[in-house]
């Protein structure tokens, strides 16, 4: 059997079959790559989740159709809802044999991530891996947005401050209702991945299939094959026929991203589709017709390489049918203090923790720093900070001193040399929160509610930070 450089994002897995060889030849294939454990049934995979958390569970198509009774996609759908009940953002990839493709393809339409098929290939069991792993990241970028934007029940939270964001949220709010192409730019981290979904949800393909896929995570062998699908013999390795993207999102929308990676062979190809709504399988001479929505993004400059001849000029123009330019985290500040709030209620949900808020210095930090990274940076220092916290509150002791660049100076005192780097820092930090509270203090003279208010925390938070720091409100009235 192939070996495979596999570097998976996960610790541990889930093979759900009954098949005991089908789950040696899986150990076979990802051997101390990856850990994974047998389930030998549904009801004991369900037991498994609920105590462990799985990011991925590979499920035999047998098991699958023997808990859906019925081989439909509404059969199949029933059968993936106790899973995803229990871990909603759970991926499950379906393991299948040639004689069982279309109840794959059904269980893929379904709410499962993928398929794979039998035997078994590592390359193929890694690049589903990667796929996912992908995906999870496309998925937290702008996080705060999924799932809420325009949904009746939760416009009160969705509230930007950004007239940059306004005008994007006006673009998608023009063209979701439409067939059209539309084209995303942004730098990495800026919430493409997000922003697609969100057509998607408010277009009237809502109800059918959202396929997201990766270019630049793919070889240049394995993108038509990812794309379009390739028949039986079309090239080594190729032992099933495999259905593409394109196929498998027939009636939805099909997401791109990274579009300006693909190969020239690739582009062509693509063209084909976009304008006459047909394509091939490598290998096939059968025409298939498409009608699946394409939204495209990039964090290049289309235009630009379409001058430079690294762009086919003919498909730049198809996919800019309307672009819409989504701004950095630099240039949209405003929305920082409420971004990192939902990031924090939504850590709040995922561990034990109860985060209150952030210190007020953090969000200067905030505020402050450039985020080359952009919301997926600022999503990862939270998480970490979120992690290294005792208290109730996320403090300047738990980020990069990076952050704090605008206290140089200012926390400086006599004697640091005595002290260590991270003495300096508390010390320092304290100093300039002492110092802070009473001003906010003097200035709403005592009062507790105008104070919290206007230091952005809550009146609860105030009265832990003035017991610290021996601060009475008493002194101020």
């Amino acid at each position: 059997m192939g070996q495979s450089n596999m570097k998976p994002a996960f610790k541990s897995v889930i093979v759900a079959t009954q098949d005991s060889n089908l789950f040696s030849d899986f150990q076979a294939c990802v051997q101390s790559r990856l850990h994974a454990d047998h389930a030998p049934d549904i009801a004991s995979c369900l037991e498994m989740i609920r105590y462990k958390r799985y990011e991925l569970i590979f499920m035999d198509i047998n098991l699958l159709i023997s808990v859906s009774k019925h081989r439909t996609q509404d059969a199949f759908k029933s059968g993936l809802k106790p899973f995803l009940k229990i871990y909603p953002t759970v991926g499950i990839v379906v393991i299948t044999s040639g004689d069982t493709i279309r109840d794959a393809v059904y269980a893929v339409k379904s709410g499962a991530h993928n398929y794979i098929t039998y035997p078994l290939n590592p390359d193929e069991i890694k690049f589903v891996i990667d796929g996912f792993y992908e995906d999870t990241r496309t998925k937290s970028e702008l996080n705060y947005l999924r799932d809420q934007f325009w949904d009746p029940d939760s416009r009160d939270i969705v509230n930007t401050r950004s007239p940059l964001m306004k005008q994007v949220f006006e673009k998608i709010r023009s063209v979701s209702p439409t067939q059209s192409t539309v084209l995303l730019y942004g730098e990495t981290g800026t919430g493409k991945g997000v922003i697609s979904r969100l057509i998607h949800r408010h277009s009237k393909l809502r109800d059918h299939q959202y396929i997201s896929l990766h270019c630049g995570a793919i070889p240049d062998t394995l993108l038509e094959s990812e794309l379009f699908g390739h028949e039986k013999g079309a090239f080594t390795g190729a032992n099933r026929r495999k259905l593409g993207k394109f196929e498998i999102a027939r009636g939805g929308t099909l997401f791109l991203d990274e579009i300006g990676t693909i190969s020239a062979s690739a582009q062509i190809k693509l063209l084909q589709v976009l304008q006459d709504r047909t394509f091939q399988r490598v290998g096939g001479e059968q025409s298939i017709e498409s009608d699946a929505r394409i939204i495209a993004a990039t964090n290049s400059d289309l235009k630009q390489m379409a001058d430079h001849g690294l762009f086919r000029k003919d498909l730049y123009f198809r996919l800019n049918v309307f672009p819409i330019e989504i701004p950095p985290l630099k240039n949209r500040k405003e929305d920082i203090p409420h971004i990192a709030d939902t990031i924090i209620k939504r850590l709040n949900l995922l561990y034990a923790k109860d985060i209150e808020g952030i210190n007020p210095l953090v969000l200067e930090g905030f505020m402050d720093y450039a985020w080359p990274g952009n919301i997926r940076e600022l999503e990862n220092l939270i998480e970490r900070a979120y992690i290294l916290e005792t208290s109730s509150m996320l403090t300047p002791e738990s980020f990069p001193a990076e952050l704090f660049s605008f206290l140089q100076g200012a926390a400086r005192f006599h004697g640091s040399r005595c002290l260590s780097l991270a003495e300096v820092r508390r010390i320092g930090i304290e100093n300039i929160e002492r110092e802070y509270l009473k001003d906010v203090l003097e200035k709403n003279r005592g009062k507790i509610k105008p104070s919290a208010a206007e230091a952005g925390i809550s009146t609860r938070q105030l009265h832990k930070l003035m017991t610290r720091y021996g601060v009475r409100k008493e002194d101020f009235k």
